[in-house]
């Protein structure tokens, strides 16, 4: 079945559209007061619909009820208000045609120029942990009915969905009506409304049937677009969620604009550092650590003593390098960031000492986190043809949350260790999670001192890691994110000095590996889990 064929020829040329007569029918009552006293002073006659004709008479405002237009009273617990040709008739009736006008008059319906119209709360009933029942009665059916019909009849009639619009709509009415332009640009923002009223509907009666995980919607609204991607060929954007409390949500204080490379950094840098209840800073290159520390425990300036000491890891790969802390960002670690050239440093707020030296640094990107951050619960990845979908790895409180602390590790060689070595296990251990697999972290009074990452062999990772570290590795302690498959990776470990590790376990040649460490007289611990992070 397909929709009416008008010869092209027989349309009106119909631009600037003077407003006479609105629909109002809204829920959300923001701003309904101010617009409806625009439009009475502006001789525009107001058709409204049960509590939102009732707040405008209770204020004042005239208005026709639209009972009275139907000839019909609202009915069956207000389930049906304007389902009727003499609302729908003036919404979709195109003045463009001559023959549209003349069956307007034969029919005595006049038409509408602007329709105010929102939608049931049906996301925040549901949010609100309602029963079925009441949820049920806020699935909107006029509501989407009249968006609809006015969006598709733009041509003659302005579609508001959202009083972030009422006040164009106050300008057209000094100005002598809508624009066509004005009026395709409500219609897509109005069908685009109904649309994700419908995905909600949708998806809570998917939960309500277990079928909630057949379908993945993913919903994001264009940002700001980016001068390009990870290189200067590729085009890029920042799409945020709604409900999204992260680093896309961050806002930026000073410096220049933030590039794709400057935010996955930035996240990387947050995620590292958000994973400590203690103050910590982490420094990221490339999305991996070059350096994660909390702060020493008698330090006067706690986040300024984690940033040095984070800095302290690997002061070359810093050069450059997104820095994020878990804590406001003083002046004493903001002098000590202003010292080293910096691309972003991002924290959950900034003392005015500290932001006033950050500033001299024109360069540097300054973003403050939103009051409610929260990391996302799952996380994407795209691959041809199709996403991947999985829970976060995250030490937060929950079902699919890593230990938190060593309560479950199982001790497998040496001795049990002191609390001091078993402090510094635990923050390695946490510190592990934010380098790329195959990932080996070495740590020393709650600052990593060595990180080997993102290697293809765990030997090249422990390398890495006591290379970096240099003599600081004599007295360490180790974290792997995954078993090691042989001991040679271990050995590497072993040989340059390191006090404890700390390892998931499960390779086929533990009983191996375990014997390198005994034989060594180093304790190591299993944690029974592991953190890829690729």
């Amino acid at each position: 079945m397909s929709g009416p064929r008008i010869d092209p020829s027989l349309y009106r040329e119909r631009d600037v559209v003077p407003i006479r007569r609105a629909l109002l029918s809204v829920s959300d009552k923001t701003g309904l007061l101010e617009l409806g006293r625009a439009l009475a002073d502006a001789g525009v006659e107001i058709v409204s619909t049960g509590s939102t004709a009732a707040q405008l008479l209770e204020a004042g405002v005239p208005v026709t009820e639209v009972a009275a237009v139907t000839g019909f009273p609202e009915s069956l617990d207000g389930r049906v208000k304007t389902l009727h040709p003499s609302v729908h008739g003036g919404l979709l009736a195109d003045l463009r045609l001559e023959d549209h006008e003349r069956q307007l008059d034969d029919l005595g319906i006049r038409p509408f120029e602007l329709a105010i119209v929102n939608l049931y709360p049906f996301a925040q009933t549901v949010a609100a942990g309602a029963p079925a029942g009441e949820v049920i009665e806020q699935i909107d059916i006029g509501g989407p009915a009249m968006v609809r019909a006015a969006a598709k009849n733009h041509a003659n009639v302005a579609i508001v969905v959202s009083p972030d619009g009422y006040g164009e709509i106050r300008d057209a009415l000094a100005s002598g009506g809508t624009t066509l332009e004005q009026r395709r640009r409500l219609a897509a923002a109005a069908f685009a409304h109904t649309a994700a009223y419908d995905r909600q509907v949708a998806d809570w009666m998917a939960g309500e049937t277990g079928q909630a995980d057949r379908v993945l919607r993913v919903e994001a609204t264009l940002s700001a677009p980016l001068r390009y991607g990870e290189n200067s060929h590729q085009r890029a954007a920042l799409y945020t969620f709604a409900e999204g409390r992260g680093i896309a949500q961050a806002e930026q204080l000073s410096g220049k604009e933030m590039s794709y490379n400057n935010y996955v950094d930035a996240d990387a840098a947050v995620r590292a550092a958000y994973d400590f209840e203690r103050p910590a800073v982490a420094i990221i290159k490339h999305a991996n650590p070059c350096g994660i520390a909390v702060a020493s425990a008698k330090a006067v300036d706690p986040i300024a003593s984690a940033h040095i000491r984070a800095h302290e890891c690997d002061p070359v790969s810093a050069f450059g390098g997104v820095i994020a802390a878990n804590r406001t960002v003083t002046l004493g670690m903001a002098e000590q960031v202003a010292d080293v050239f910096t691309e972003v440093l991002v924290a959950p707020d900034f003392e005015d000492d500290a932001l006033a030296v950050l500033r001299r640094k024109k360069n540097l990107r300054i973003l403050r986190l939103p009051a409610d951050y929260r990391r996302e619960i799952r996380e994407f990845r795209q691959i041809s043809g199709g996403v991947l979908l999985q829970t976060a790895d995250s030490f937060d409180q929950g079902v699919n949350s890593a230990q938190s602390d060593s309560s479950a590790w199982r001790l497998v060689s040496g001795e049990e260790v002191d609390a001091a070595t078993r402090a510094d296990l635990e923050f390695a251990w946490r510190a592990c999670r934010a380098v790329k697999s195959n990932a080996i972290l070495l740590a020393d009074a709650g600052a990593s001192v060595g990180v080997g990452m993102g290697q293809v062999n765990r030997v090249d990772s422990c390398h890495l890691a006591v290379n970096r570290a240099g003599a600081r590795a004599q007295g360490a302690v180790a974290a792997s994110d995954a078993f090691f498959p042989f001991a040679d990776g271990l050995d590497v470990l072993l040989q340059a000095g390191v006090r404890a590790v700390v390892q998931p376990g499960g390779s086929v040649r533990d009983d191996e590996v375990i014997e390198a460490a005994r034989r060594a007289g180093v304790p190591m611990y299993f944690t029974g889990e592991r953190h890829f992070y690729h």
